[in-house]
């Protein structure tokens, strides 16, 4: 049991491939070209249309951010900055086809010292998760969460500041 990481900006890229596959007479060429062109790209990258699952069946992070709060499922005002005044900092995450109960966490570092390791429980078959912090006065300066598996890998590491 454990992940495997694929970077957000190819799993967003490979779910809107879709949009390219117009069948009309204008892209009649491109329709035959492109899917032997994004086969190509997905045997150099070992990548497939689903991102869901690594060849080992592991779970697959899709989405990591940084938010100030969370609205209908989705972070709301992502930011690398946030003012102390915004009260809480959200880390959101998104794994895709996770096959069986899985064990993450969000360990959150204030100036490289590790200030708060949440758990999170993940749930089949696709589950997003999220941890906060409530901020304070002496919460000024850099920060990080290192989003971790159960054995300790490092999953993703996403930075920002606190400021007045």
């Amino acid at each position: 049991m454990g992940l495997e990481v694929v970077p957000a900006d190819v799993v967003m890229w490979v779910a809107g491939a879709g949009e390219l596959f117009r069948d009309d007479k204008e892209s009649a060429m491109n329709s035959r070209f492109i899917p032997v062109v994004l086969s190509a790209v997905f045997l150099l990258f070992g990548i497939g249309l689903e991102p869901a699952r690594g060849a080992d069946g592991k779970a697959t992070l899709v989405r990591a951010s940084v938010s100030e709060d969370i609205r209908n499922g989705s972070p709301l005002n992502e930011s690398f900055v946030f003012p102390v005044s915004a009260g809480k900092v959200v880390c959101f995450t998104v794994f895709d086809s996770v096959p069986e109960r899985t064990v993450i966490y969000h360990d959150w570092y204030r100036r490289d010292q590790l200030n708060t390791r949440i758990r999170l429980v993940l749930q089949p078959p696709r589950w997003a998760s999220y941890s906060t912090i409530q901020l304070r006065e002496i919460d000024k300066g850099p920060w990080r969460i290192e989003i971790t598996d159960h054995g300790g890998r490092i999953l993703r590491i996403l930075r920002f500041s606190i400021t007045d």
